[in-house]
Parts: C-alpha cells; sequence; structure tokens
C-alpha cells in the first residue's frame, strides 16, 4: 500500500512539530532516518506530540 498525502503542506509541518516535541523531551533527532532511537526515547517523543495536541484542543473549545 503506498503513502498517498492528502495534504502534501502537512509533511513539512508536523516534521517541525516532531522536531520541536523531541527537543522539548531532551531527545536529539536529525532530518531523515532515525532507526537508531529506543522505545522509550521514540515514545516520548509521541507522548509529547499527543500532549500538545490535546492541550490545543482544550484551549481551542473554552
Amino acid at each position: 500500500m503506498a503513502k498517498k498525502n492528502l495534504v502534501p503542506q502537512a509533511r513539512e509541518a508536523l516534521n517541525r512539530f516532531k522536531m520541536e516535541a523531541a527537543n522539548e523531551v531532551g531527545v536529539n533527532l536529525k532530518q531523515g532516518y532515525n532507526g537508531d532511537l529506543t522505545s522509550k526515547q521514540a515514545g516520548s517523543v509521541g507522548g509529547q506530540m499527543v500532549k500538545k495536541i490535546i492541550e490545543q484542543y482544550e484551549n481551542s473549545v473554552k
């Protein structure tokens, strides 16, 4: 199954968001492949991203 971007411009924004979240939790990401991360590091980046998305949503409905 091929990846198909519905909004191609979103890729760069998501990459910036991911880098920002990684920086906040102290994980050093590099451009491109990051397969050398531990599961804990990858999970902390993803968790930080979800946390920020939830905070943004909660602030928008107030």
